[in-house]
């Protein structure tokens, strides 16, 4: 069968402009290249179109017209929660155009809400819920949907019926390389964010799948509660083939959390240096889940940042969201990372339920006092299978926009009771960037490590015609934008107020996290304890899970 996957582009607030936020960082869609390469180990043909691609065209008829000329027999849309209403528009383009063809959504919004997207929008034929090989192949294999696993599908009466998950993969090494090859102008015209990598070219990783952890804002719905891992050998196979086959010589590495199982880590790490491939990489780490000896071990192997979750420095914000992560802990931790010779990079979100101007004011100076490398401040956004979610839609603690479009982390479409207005959070977050990255301290840090950021810079001076021609545009239009954005409209055929579809395990996972932040855990908040190691192949104890993921979304693509 001829399957072509779909990475729509979502919404870009500049009319006229392409999406300027690929400047900084455009990723492979690691999700449907793995897709891709699984259905070609069995015989079939895949292709993957990547709307935000560098040679991809603008807009939903000409992207939609790019998948007809594969002459698909099966369509399959990877929909973040942001890009969902573009996914839905070229699939509509797409159903007049090739009735015959069938289209499947996946990824994390049709598994946290299941049925009620097949009743809303006639253009999907099935939703494929949770890990995606063994649906997509059935379906590709031609079995009727009836008989396929983790598939909510629409018979011919129209009926909508939802089938039993099927079992996770047990062996991700089963697995082959995502299909890198399939991406146009990969990897030459995919980069990895600005001033995170010294040597080039770049590529995106994931090692293992799932996470030990249950923190407030995460949605767990794809891979629920089973943490799984590639083994030390298949990793360093992975390295070297993007080496040798596409010249990558920086990984980033998306894990939720790489350094869960420290004896995985030790292992991969001794694999890279008796055996240097010549090739860096960056990952994720939780305080409490390394130490020294580990952080000088990833410095032996290559590894040149560790980020690191900390979210906010409230702590009664962190007991809330967080738990178990005291800001003694993190400030240990910044400074072991930088004992080893590694970068540092905090990991922090501004508007989630409880806070307040002092709050992030707060979390702003903890930031400037920690001497880190680079930091991350994402933008709240609720995300339907988290805990959370039911708070933020009830309004008790605050006011949510529930615009898909806008759902990116790159808006706020949450706002906390003590905030005035948006504005006044968009004026906050604006003052904390600049106050960042104008500090002495980070200054002082980008100046020692210039000659490492020397693609980085070349990056941005390839690239400046696009940007002064970016800035006069918006510039000229500045009003124009400015009363769009007060005025924006949701898109006329999304939804809102739809109920998450969680598993009772969910669910139960769910209650407990919030009922922690009651008071059940502050009094053991700043009490040290050494994290276990987890092992891949069982879920972890209900009680000692507390999730380390932020990236969506849509990041990862899959």
């Amino acid at each position: 069968m001829r399957v072509t996957f779909v990475q729509p582009a979502g919404f870009n607030f500049v009319p006229g402009q392409a999406d300027f936020t690929v400047l900084a960082n455009r990723m492979a869609p690691i999700g449907i290249l793995q897709l891709a390469a699984w259905l070609e180990k069995h015989g079939h043909t895949a292709h993957v179109h990547d709307c935000l691609g560098p040679f991809a065209p603008r807009g939903i008829a000409a992207n939609a017209e790019a998948v007809l000329a594969t002459e698909p027999d099966l369509i399959g849309f990877s929909a973040a929660t942001s890009n969902f209403m573009d996914a839905v528009d070229m699939a509509a383009y797409i159903r007049r155009k090739r009735p015959q063809a069938r289209i499947v959504f996946g990824n994390v919004h049709v598994t946290a809400i299941g049925a009620p997207i097949l009743d809303l929008f006639p253009e999907i034929d099935c939703l494929c819920i949770g890990e995606g090989e063994g649906a997509i192949l059935d379906l590709a294999n031609g079995a009727a949907p009836r008989e396929v696993p983790n598939l909510i599908y629409r018979d011919e009466a129209g009926g909508v019926h939802i089938n039993p998950r099927r079992a996770r993969i047990l062996d991700l090494d089963e697995l082959p390389f995502p299909a890198y090859e399939k991406l146009a102008g990969f990897p030459h015209g995919y980069h990895l964010p600005l001033f995170s990598y010294e040597k080039r070219w770049g590529a995106t990783m994931i090692t293992s799948r799932g996470c030990p952890y249950t923190c407030s804002f995460c949605d767990r719905t794809v891979f629920e509660r089973l943490y799984k891992y590639n083994s030390p050998q298949y990793v360093f196979e992975h390295f070297r083939y993007l080496r040798d086959r596409f010249g990558v010589h920086h990984i980033n590495i998306y894990d939720d959390l790489f350094t869960a199982s420290a004896k995985r880590t030790r292992e991969l790490c001794e694999l890279l240096i008796a055996h240097p491939l010549g090739v860096n990489f960056n990952c994720a780490i939780r305080t409490g889940h390394t130490d020294a000896e580990l952080l000088a071990l990833l410095k032996r192997a290559g590894a040149l940042m560790v980020s690191m979750g900390v979210e906010s420095a409230d702590p009664a914000m962190m007991e809330r969201h967080k738990a178990g992560v005291s800001l003694e802990a993190v400030r240990e931790t910044v400074e072991q990372i930088h004992a080893a010779g590694l970068r540092a990079k905090g990991l922090f979100i501004f508007g989630l339920p409880g806070e307040t101007p002092e709050t992030f004011r707060k979390t702003s100076d903890f930031i400037l006092g920690l001497d880190l490398d680079d930091m991350n401040m994402t933008k709240f956004c609720p995300l339907y299978g988290a805990p959370l979610w039911d708070e933020c839609v009830a309004g008790r603690e605050g006011d949510f926009d529930e615009d898909w479009r806008l759902m990116n982390c790159m808006n706020f479409v949450y706002k906390p009771a003590a905030f005035a207005s948006r504005a006044e959070m968009d004026a906050l977050y604006n003052w904390h960037i600049q106050r960042f990255y104008n500090s002495k301290p980070y200054r002082r840090r980008f100046a020692h490590n210039l000659w490492g950021h020397r693609w980085s810079l070349w990056h941005l001076i390839r690239h400046l015609p696009k940007t002064i021609q970016a800035h006069r545009y918006f510039s000229a239009n500045k009003a124009r934008f400015e009363a769009e954005r007060r005025e924006f409209a949701p898109h006329p055929r999304q939804p809102r107020g739809l109920t998450p579809f969680l598993s009772p395990e969910l669910r139960a996972d769910a209650v407990v996290a919030l009922a922690d932040t009651q008071g059940g855990r502050r009094n053991k908040m700043n009490r040290k304890s050494a994290a276990p190691d987890f092992d891949e192949g069982m879920p972890i104890p209900q009680k000692t899970k507390r999730s380390e993921s932020l990236r969506d979304t849509a990041a990862r693509g899959g």
